[in-house]
């Protein structure tokens, strides 16, 4: 089954779903992050068959999110290495737990997020320039410098009360 591309969509969120848009990425990621690096941690950990992994790994190198570097001569075998675009998305994935997090009964949870210490963390986004959190803001998408016309016009449409209400 081919996939849709995102590659050339005017949407950084369309275009990073084009990166890590399936649940195999997100779960290698998370696991590099956590410190794994050679293909048969991420095969063990996530009980992924070997061809979907080495095209899941082979995509996030190619997104210049993991690195392939030999790590023996004899015989080759290579390790997968966060880059720095790939230490990034940690911030990615504990929005996406925070999100989680607040829609589940706290007796449900089976993971946290805690800091090098095991001290407990609650993530959660805020505007760099305020402090305050993002989902105290009204926060939309505007035009950036390289949008089209037509996103400028979809970007700038003013909702109507009719709108907002079938957005419901």
């Amino acid at each position: 089954m081919r996939r849709t591309s995102f590659r050339d969509a005017e949407c950084p969120i369309a275009r990073g779903v084009d990166q890590v848009g399936d649940w195999w990425s997100l779960l290698i990621l998370r696991d590099a992050l956590g410190g794994l690096t050679r293909f048969d941690q991420f095969e063990r950990s996530l009980g992924i068959a070997p061809a979907m992994l080495t095209k899941r790994l082979r995509a996030l190198v190619d997104s210049g999110l993991l690195e392939r570097r030999p790590y023996t001569e004899r015989p080759v075998r290579h390790e997968y290495v966060l880059t720095e675009r790939g230490r990034d998305f940690h911030s990615v994935l504990l929005a996406f737990y925070a999100w989680y997090e607040r829609a589940t009964p706290a007796d449900d949870l089976v993971m946290r997020p805690v800091d090098r210490d095991g001290t407990p963390v609650d993530p959660v986004l805020v505007d760099r320039a305020t402090g305050r959190p993002l989902d105290e803001l009204d926060v939309r998408f505007a035009p950036g410098p390289a949008a089209s016309p037509a996103l400028h016009r979809r970007l700038t449409r003013r909702p109507t009360k009719a709108t907002h209400e079938e957005n419901r």
